[in-house]
């Protein structure tokens, strides 16, 4: 999938545990690791607000675009 999901990377500036995280959030451990992971399919903007403000960034530092294979032979 293109969209790549890099809350670890914001988490492990933080010093932040999933559980932590999630907690302040308002989600399940289990839901914060499917996102976390890359398997959700969709993010509610309510979790994506949530997010940018516990671990004080933007969206854009959460998430980001890389082209695959098929992606990128559309030019």
């Amino acid at each position: 999938m293109p969209v790549v999901v890099d809350i670890d990377v914001m988490m492990a500036r933080r010093k932040m545990s999933v559980g932590e995280l999630a907690a302040r959030i308002g989600i399940t451990p289990t839901n914060l690791a499917v996102l976390k992971n890359g398997r959700a399919k969709a993010v509610r903007f309510t979790t994506l607000d949530a997010l940018c403000a516990v671990l004080e960034c933007q969206p854009g530092d959460l998430l980001r675009w890389e082209p695959d294979e098929v992606d990128a032979g559309r030019g």
